[in-house]
């Protein structure tokens, strides 16, 4: 009888750790789901806490959500996602990776006009920046921020002015004074800065 009970002991304690690390691995698995680089960001967004009420699907970037009610919960099931209180990404921001079923709690009663995917994961493909540095120029092939590509326009339509701008802009974060030249690369439908010379004199 005893062999048995202790038997059963072992059984008990080995179908227990099992179950953890059942649990543990498909924690895992949701979270390098979560952040997998080859799957599109997606989001959505409810009028509601608890994810009730009207209700918009996001996949990509919003510069002006233009809804006639406030966001009090929102879906996350794939990538990271920046909400501000105002049109184009201003004002008061959060990054939000995850399901949040009152937004409340975090965004303390803001009004989501803007969203957008940030990079770390959810579709941002990791930079493989090669770069040539002289005295009065530095070549980039792959402009990166947080080691994720830089977009060639988060405003829209990636045009050539807008993508100029985001290069200056680019140029001047790590310490030129501008970009004398760049191009556009388009990758899983998404356009990237890429070969950005920065310069320092006037161009």
């Amino acid at each position: 009888m005893k062999t048995a009970y202790r038997l059963s002991i072992l059984a008990a304690a080995a179908a227990s750790i099992g179950a953890g690390f059942l649990a543990t691995s498909h924690a895992q698995t949701a979270e390098t789901e979560r952040y997998r680089p080859d799957r599109p960001p997606e989001a959505t967004i409810y009028r509601d806490a608890g994810y009730r009420g009207p209700a918009v699907f996001i996949g990509e970037e919003k510069p002006n959500l233009g809804l006639a009610w406030p966001v009090n919960s929102i879906r996350v099931p794939s990538g990271r996602w920046e909400l501000c209180e105002k049109t184009r990404y201003r004002g008061n921001c959060r990054t939000i990776d995850r399901d949040m079923p009152m937004l409340n709690n975090v965004l303390r009663g803001l009004t989501i006009q803007s969203i957008r995917p940030v990079g770390g994961g959810g579709g941002q493909p990791p930079a493989n920046d090669q770069v040539a540095r002289g005295n009065f120029a530095e070549f980039h092939t792959q402009p990166s921020t947080g080691n994720y590509r830089v977009q060639a326009c988060a405003r829209g339509s990636a045009t050539a002015n807008c993508a100029a701008q985001t290069a200056d802009t680019w140029c001047r974060s790590i310490g030129w004074n501008g970009s004398a030249r760049e191009h556009l690369e388009t990758v899983n439908g998404r356009v990237y800065l890429a070969d950005v010379l920065c310069v320092r004199s006037s161009y």
